[in-house]
């Protein structure tokens, strides 16, 4: 089964895009206008099973009645004030994150990636102003198979060429280290490492899940050796990974968390670097800001997504439907048809054998049948529902993948 043609008016919709937006990014070829909570539909009316949840921003669903009641009350009251003035929200947005993460500070920004170079600033003054490293020289431990973002210094430690290629000159100060190799990483380490800056389970790179008690050996190693550990748990935090953050998942506790996706409910962007007083205490007035970062619409949704993750409600639901979905897709893996699952909560990386074709032609064909899914590194399908997933939906997701891993495996699939 190939993936059916747009529509007349789809694809007059596509074609403006491709007129004039710019092609930064190849989208299948759906137009989606309305959704609710696992399901969104298109223009024409049909429904698919969004599989993708914005890459982890929707992991409470869309349109979630709590967040949408919150964010329409605030809407109607202030929505911007800049950081000059203080606003209503702000405060308890702040105090509940903090307490949500055990830790005394909390530095709203907007998007992942300026949590990650707010990150990347607090491990330098850190570095330089209470561990005494000599001025211009601190370096940063960072991750082989990383993404934290795509600006000029965080793809300045990308392996990816795409990320990389003519965009030069890039930004000194980091050293790389395999993933999952805690005496490689101990090895990196000297008197001039600020900080460790790691992704629990690595999504970009297809569900990377590191092997146990990898996590618990970096925040020994970080202890021992008087740097940061800093978790961009922008993918994997927030119940994705079936705990609130997926570094609970070893009863671990870094130095900094970075936040964001989910934290803005599907709403808008909201991202947060929290840490202790000890570490974020070195930014003083002037030092780092943003017009936008914990304004109060940001901030009244923010609370209203802490308030659904204190019940521990979510995080059960990503870890009961994850293993109803890694359970049900292990057929896969016994015919041979995906040569791995790697699974984290409601995660799973799904890597599609090579004659069976690329995992973006099974992504094609998952459209064809309402499904919508997301293909990374050639071969890797991420499978990330929203965590309201039902029982049966999930149910219907793995009948529609073994079916089109079926056609695949029997040739009558349309390439993408």
């Amino acid at each position: 089964m190939g993936f059916p043609a747009p529509s007349a008016r789809q694809q007059a919709a596509i074609e403006q895009v491709e007129l004039w937006g710019a092609h930064n990014y190849a989208p299948l070829p759906v137009v989606i206008a309305d959704a609710a909570g696992a399901v969104v539909h298109d223009i024409d009316g049909n429904a698919y099973l969004d599989c993708l949840a914005a890459y982890s921003a929707v992991n409470f669903g869309h349109g979630h009645p709590d967040l949408v009641a919150a964010a329409s009350d605030q809407l109607h009251r202030l929505t911007l004030t800049s950081r000059a003035f203080h606003s209503e929200p702000y405060g308890p947005f702040v105090a509940a994150l903090g307490r949500l993460c055990g830790k005394e500070v909390v530095l709203p920004m907007n998007t992942g990636v300026e949590a990650v170079e707010t990150a990347i600033k607090t491990a330098r003054k850190w570095g330089y102003e209470v561990k005494g490293v000599p001025e211009g020289a601190a370096t940063i431990v960072v991750m082989e198979g990383n993404f934290h973002g795509r600006t000029t210094t965080v793809i300045s430690f990308s392996n990816d060429p795409d990320a990389r290629a003519n965009f030069a000159p890039f930004t000194a100060g980091f050293v790389h280290v395999p993933f999952g190799d805690a005496d490689a990483l101990d090895a990196a380490i000297d008197a001039h490492t600020v900080a460790v800056l790691v992704e629990p389970i690595q999504g970009e790179g297809g569900v990377i899940v590191p092997p146990e008690g990898y996590l618990r050996a970096v925040r020994e190693i970080c202890s021992r050796r008087g740097v940061l550990m800093i978790a961009d748990e922008i993918q994997s935090g927030l119940g994705r990974a079936g705990e609130t953050f997926a570094c609970d998942r070893e009863g671990v506790v870094p130095d900094v968390y970075l936040l964001g996706k989910a934290l803005g409910g599907g709403i808008m962007p909201v991202s947060a670097v929290v840490a202790n007083r000890d570490v974020l205490g070195v930014f003083t007035p002037g030092t780092h800001g943003s017009t936008f970062g914990g304004n109060p619409l940001a901030c009244a949704i923010g609370s209203a997504v802490v308030r659904l993750l204190e019940t521990g409600e979510m995080q059960a639901a990503s870890r009961e439907r994850g293993a109803q979905l890694r359970a049900g897709l292990q057929p896969l893996l016994d015919s041979g048809q995906a040569t791995a699952l790697r699974q984290a909560g409601l995660w799973l990386g799904v890597d599609v054998h090579p004659d069976l074709g690329t995992a973006k032609d099974l992504c094609y064909a998952l459209l064809g049948r309402g499904v919508l899914a997301k293909d990374t590194h050639v071969h890797t399908i991420r499978l990330a529902p929203p965590l309201v997933i039902t029982k049966e939906q999930v149910d219907e997701v793995i009948a529609h993948l073994l079916a089109a891993f079926a056609d695949a495996a029997r040739g009558v699939l349309r390439p993408a």
